[in-house]
């Protein structure tokens, strides 16, 4: 069975975007006889908030798609991040890495004068002498848990995945870099828990925007690792303004409930967003 999801976090209002991602999974999973499931991706404690989660709630009921189980939040399952994250470490994949984003942008810039700003770095811990390390260990210094792709991709062998649009891609080593799967003072990331919740969920088809491209494949090396089904993937457009922006949570104008209160129905939104 053909099962989707939409999966915002409660960190502000839904808006134009949201409603068209909420739209495209619904409908796909309506004209295939599938299921069309909610997950709240709460793990950030600090901006998340219970009357952002009860709005999405009121939200997506006015657009007619609350979902056909009941929402799975993210906050209630630690412990599967947990067991996944151990597992991961059991293999020797999973080290510290001690470096400010100030640092790694210092140390890992590109030749050209870009900083890589922490995303698609490797072995950052050897950018630190031991006895730093080690200094900053009994310290107590905050740190976040990399995966080494590398090793990583050298263990599950080549690896792909499928998108709809764009067809069959390879993983590669320079789209994932040792992404950060948790922090001293976060059990998960985002990396970790959505790979982890939509085997969970059982969903077989992921839905969304492009910007999320290039985390596909970090997803699809986690799958092979934590042996896990790989669904297939749908990355499609994304809503933007008159100026070409992705619409963005801190624009109320366009969150669902301000057009509501203008008067403007489902349907409207329907036709704004092209669906």
């Amino acid at each position: 069975m053909l099962t989707t999801r939409f999966a915002p976090s409660p960190t502000g209002r839904l808006h134009l975007g949201h409603a068209y991602a909420a739209w495209f999974a619904a409908d796909l999973a309506a004209t295939n006889a599938g299921r069309f499931l909610v997950r709240l991706e709460d793990i950030d404690q600090q901006r998340c908030r219970p009357a952002f989660a009860a709005a999405i709630d009121e939200d997506l009921a006015w657009l007619g798609i609350p979902g056909d189980e009941p929402v799975r939040r993210q906050s209630d399952h630690y412990a599967d991040y947990a067991t996944a994250l151990a597992r991961l470490t059991s293999m020797g994949l999973i080290y510290r890495c001690y470096l400010t984003r100030r640092r790694l942008n210092a140390i890992f810039a590109a030749p050209h004068g870009t900083p890589a700003a922490g995303e698609v770095v490797f072995n950052t811990d050897a950018a630190l002498p031991a006895d730093e390390r080690d200094r900053l260990a009994a310290a107590g210094a905050p740190y976040a848990l990399r995966l080494r792709c590398r090793a990583a991709l050298a263990r599950t062998g080549p690896l792909t995945w499928h998108d709809r649009v764009a067809g069959s891609q390879n993983v590669r080593a320079e789209m994932i870099g040792d992404v950060v799967l948790a922090r001293k003072d976060s059990p998960t990331s985002y990396h970790l828990a959505v790979t982890v919740d939509d085997a969970a969920q059982g969903v077989t088809l992921v839905t969304r925007g492009r910007d999320l491209f290039a985390a596909s494949h970090v997803h699809r090396l986690l799958q092979a690792l934590l042996d896990l089904p790989v669904p297939e993937y749908h990355h499609h457009r994304l809503i933007t303004d008159s100026a070409g922006r992705r619409f963005a949570k801190r624009d109320q104008a366009v969150t669902l409930a301000a057009l509501r209160a203008e008067g403007h129905s489902p349907q409207d939104l329907r036709e704004m967003v092209g669906l």
